[in-house]
């Protein structure tokens, strides 16, 4: 794989790419030329290492990657700052990867399947604030503010003594932490009532707390839509989101895949999920054909009884098995 690596980033015009460094300052250090961070980062991609320090450790150990950059070493700030500087070349490396599977018949000409993974920011849960989360917040802090209080008024009441005092001041230091906190949660509620989803982030500004297909789970990241060709299984496109629901995604994700496939038309599939009639209008005034299921509205299950979904159609005998095991047969329509 690295031979191929180095022979798809040397074939690159990576200025005109709009990388940086690709011409070396007339004046201080040489920087790394672009092609070796590209190979380097290339080579993390396909083997699942995307720690800018792991890359480092990477250079300088393993024997493949020695080979690929010249034996070249750079540290772990360089790696990261050529992601950070370059994320738009770097999209255009992977529009020129799609290009190439194209103009070599790897990729299905008219069918995609698109669907959505979360990824996690760099965003503890802590430092991401929702309408409901400060609520929640607040009311903690109150009420430990009331039982230190509580516990100040105690200690009054009681015989002076030096541990009651050393208590006093104790308790009297932790009021004050809460009463700085509470300032502080007044200003993040402040700037996520002012936010247009009424949420943020602190440490990275752009994720969002989303659900997950785990039950009562969730992440504070992003939702990455990917579209990959049904017969090969390649990434056609791709689009970084930070909505959690994929029910606005399709239309968008869908007229990218066409316009890189360079069809005329395309099949795309999708779960449902993606089921909305705004985004199946929008495709199929983009000539393309949606398959996807209809979410299942029944009250039933709320209800406490059985759903269409839980019996069985038996073609041969033209049948259904409920869900006890018995057969019912057709009657009439």
């Amino acid at each position: 794989p690295v031979r191929v690596i180095d022979v798809f980033v040397d074939a690159l015009d990576l200025a005109e790419m709009s990388f940086e460094g690709v011409e070396p300052a007339a004046t201080g250090r040489p920087s790394y030329h672009p092609s070796v961070l590209l190979k380097l980062y290339i080579y993390g991609y396909l083997n699942r290492v995307q720690s800018s320090r792991r890359l480092e450790r990477e250079a300088g150990r393993n024997v493949e990657v020695m080979w690929l950059l010249g034996r070249l070493a750079p540290d772990h700030k360089t790696i990261a700052d050529f992601r950070k500087d370059n994320g738009l070349a770097l999209r255009r490396v992977c529009a020129r990867f799609v290009e190439l599977c194209r103009e070599m018949g790897l990729l299905a000409t008219a069918s995609v399947a698109i669907d959505g993974s979360k990824f996690k920011a760099v965003n503890n849960r802590d430092k991401n604030f929702t309408r409901a989360k400060v609520e929640r917040r607040r009311a903690q802090l109150e009420e430990s503010v009331s039982r230190y209080l509580s516990q100040l008024d105690t200690a009054d009441r009681q015989e002076p003594t030096e541990a009651l005092a050393a208590k006093a001041t104790r308790l009297t230091e932790k009021l004050t932490k809460l009463k700085e906190e509470m300032g502080k949660l007044a200003a993040y509620e402040k700037q996520m009532l002012a936010s247009p989803d009424q949420q943020i982030s602190l440490t990275d500004p752009d994720s969002r707390s989303m659900a997950t297909s785990g039950r009562g789970s969730g992440v504070v990241g992003y939702n990455v839509q990917v579209a990959v060709d049904t017969e090969h299984h390649l990434i056609v496109t791709h689009e970084v989101t930070n909505s959690g629901s994929d029910r606005a995604q399709l239309a968008n994700v869908a007229k990218q895949a066409k316009a890189v496939l360079k069809t005329e038309t395309l099949e795309a599939v999708a779960d449902r999920g993606y089921f909305s009639s705004l985004e199946i209008l929008a495709c199929h005034e983009a000539g393309i054909i949606v398959t996807l299921p209809k979410p299942q509205t029944s009250g039933a299950k709320s209800d406490g009884r059985f759903g269409k979904q839980d019996f069985v159609y038996l073609p041969e005998e033209d049948a259904y098995r409920c869900p006890a095991g018995e057969q019912l047969p057709y009657r009439f329509t």
